[in-house]
């Protein structure tokens, strides 16, 4: 059986994520930018939290795991770098590891860059991935401890995922994301897609989730080596174009 999530706007520009495996009804939180908003959405619910499932370590995906691990008394789960948040997982993963929702099945990709640590969850038979801070729709996280080599390796293991793949990224930064690419990319389909997310915005809707096929079609990040040929390394086409998102003023 499928996965049912749960999205739900908290903070400034963070999504919250709670996953419900309907085959057995546990559930898990992705990532806990919001404690209260977070058992707020499991009380409205009526679900009971087995998991919080990290992405990172930073304090707006990893800060609420302390309240919400005392009130719900469910599993961490996370990378290593967690700890520097205050706290351990109960349990440390990284590539290659697996985690099990229920009938869920959830495979670690390490998509190190935005922290030297990042993961991402992958639910193959759902076609969904949970992908932190890594790729955002029309953009990236940015290189706070990561290099350029680390963060477009990271970005064509997701690449590499089926198109289909619905991708839930945590914040919405997408119209901001989209006046940079036009600055970058002339191509029509991204400016098709550009007035979408304006108009969307303009109407207050949310533009996450995306998917794989549509961020390799439109996403300068991931389209990089095709924007600047002038680059032979693909890695540093990759990082010239995130140099230009961290100086853009647009």
């Amino acid at each position: 059986m499928p996965i049912t999530v749960h999205q739900f706007p908290c903070l400034s520009d963070n999504y919250g994520f709670l996953v419900r495996d309907e085959a057995t009804g546990k559930a898990a939180c992705i990532d806990t930018p919001d404690a209260d908003a977070i058992l707020a959405e499991l009380a409205k619910l009526g679900w009971t939290l087995d998991l919080i499932l990290n992405t990172h370590w930073h304090p707006d995906h990893a800060g609420g795991n302390a309240r919400i691990k005392a009130e719900t008394g469910c599993t961490v789960i996370g990378p290593a770098e967690v700890e520097r948040i205050g706290t351990a997982p109960d349990r440390v993963v990284d590539e290659g590891d697996v985690v099990l929702l229920g009938e869920t099945t959830f495979e670690v990709i390490n998509t190190g860059g935005h922290t030297l640590g990042h993961i991402a969850y992958y639910d193959a038979d759902g076609h969904v991935a949970f992908v932190g801070d890594t790729l955002f729709a029309l953009g990236c996280g940015r290189l706070f401890e990561g290099t350029p080599q680390q963060m477009w390796a990271s970005l064509e293991k997701l690449a590499a995922l089926p198109d289909d793949v619905t991708v839930y990224c945590a914040h919405e930064y997408t119209a901001a994301n989209a006046r940079f690419a036009l600055s970058v990319d002339a191509d029509p389909a991204l400016k098709a897609r550009a007035d979408q997310i304006f108009a969307a915005r303009e109407r207050g809707e949310w533009t996450v989730p995306t998917s794989i096929g549509l961020e390799k079609a439109t996403n300068p990040f991931l389209r990089a080596p095709l924007l600047r040929p002038d680059i032979a390394d693909p890695a540093e086409a990759f990082g010239a174009v995130r140099a230009a998102k961290d100086s853009f003023q647009g």
